[in-house]
């Protein structure tokens, strides 16, 4: 069992680089990369850790370690004041507590660019600088983060957190990508942490498989599902959890796809929201990196007996990204200028379908937004990565 399980695990791990082999619809992706992230080289080595533990959380009911979020489109009510937050689907309410969240994200930027850089030029200042980070959040007993959402997107007068708060570590993906890198390839000083990254990681992976909240969260039908997914094969493949792993893959082919994706390629869950065109984007992202992770090229174009797939999907959306104005439905009420980015999904559907326009389409769009709320449900940054 454990041979099958190994082989079944590296089969998996493979699978994305076999289909990032150069072909008719192939582009250089190190060359691209090397030309975007060497300019930042210098701000990302100068960045300094900063974990929750340094974030005061003044409505958190839990410890200065514990992660702390409030919901996104929750607001006050104006016919009850100082009562329960009622809901405004759509519209962020710019007075939330967010400083967790963006130390998790600027955390899940730093480490990752840091790692490519590292993997483009062998310069250990960048490993050096990434295992700062990584020290700071994972290993250090003052400054590290406890591994659990338990009060993640919480609804004030409501409740002290929620289980769709489970999304908010989707922005540490890349950091497990990361240090999957870092331990492939050696990376000086990630020996000493290994062993503390992992632990850190195989505890949340815990919390995310058993807890309450995970379980609920793996459950949702729309991209909190999705998200869930992608977090789980990510920290899986770190830990070398085969288990979870085949769990992921059957779970992407017999819930996520038949239920997420229509045959058209339309994703009615994420159509039906106030900002369809972002959502549509964020969850196809999140399903094509899923697919890649788990399978590569085969599992984007795999299809269900009535034809739903993730490659449909991109097909379905690629011309409203190459083209906004074509776009069928209302505009986003929020942020509508500043979509699209560039979509991970059109690189991974690219090489997986050898679609030419769609490669050519990722190459000319934004790689490095700024909006914040952009950049959040942008979580997939750093392809060489994933390649």
């Amino acid at each position: 069992m454990i041979a099958r399980r190994t082989l079944l695990l590296a089969t998996l791990l493979a699978a994305p680089a076999a289909w990032a082999r150069p072909g008719a619809a192939t582009i250089d992706v190190r060359a691209i990369e090397r030309r975007r992230l060497l300019p930042q080289a210098e701000a990302l080595l100068a960045a300094e850790p900063r974990t929750v533990a340094a974030v005061p959380a003044p409505r958190s009911p839990a410890g200065r370690q514990d992660y702390y979020s409030e919901g996104d489109y929750w607001w006050p009510d104006p016919a009850s004041p100082g009562g329960p937050y009622v809901r405004r689907d759509g519209r962020s309410n710019p007075d939330k507590f967010d400083g967790h969240r963006d130390a998790l994200i600027a955390f899940g930027r730093t480490v990752p660019a840091l790692a490519a850089l590292w993997n483009l030029t062998a310069d250990a200042r960048f490993a050096d600088a990434a295992m700062r980070h990584l020290h700071a959040w994972f290993v250090d007993p003052k400054t590290r983060m406890n591994p659990n959402l338990d009060h993640a997107q919480a609804i004030i007068g409501v409740n002290s957190g929620r289980a769709i708060g489970v999304i908010d570590t989707l922005q540490i993906v890349e950091v497990a990508r990361a240090a999957t890198l870092f331990a492939r390839r050696n990376a000086p000083g990630y020996a000493a942490i290994r062993t503390d990254v992992e632990d850190w990681f195989a505890s949340y992976l815990g919390w995310l498989t058993t807890s309450p909240f995970g379980i609920e969260e793996r459950d949702e039908k729309n991209n909190h599902g999705s998200c869930w997914l992608l977090q789980a094969a990510s920290f899986a493949a770190l830990l070398g959890r085969a288990d979870i792993l085949a769990d992921a893959r059957t779970r992407l082919k017999t819930i996520i796809v038949p239920t997420q994706i229509a045959p058209d390629g339309r994703q009615p869950l994420e159509l039906a929201r106030t900002k369809p065109y972002a959502y549509s984007l964020f969850n196809l992202d999140v399903l094509a990196a899923s697919a890649w992770l788990l399978g590569g090229g085969e599992l984007i174009g795999w299809k269900t007996a009535d034809g739903r797939s993730i490659a449909g999907a991109i097909a379905w959306m690629a011309p409203y990204i190459a083209g906004k104005g074509k776009w069928p439905r209302a505009p986003d009420v929020e942020y509508w200028d500043g979509f699209p980015v560039r979509q991970p999904n059109l690189l991974f559907g690219g090489l997986a379908q050898q679609r030419g326009d769609w490669l050519t389409l990722w190459q000319r769009l934004d790689p490095d937004p700024v909006v914040g709320e952009v950049v959040r449900n942008f979580p997939v940054r750093q392809p060489l990565l994933w390649l």
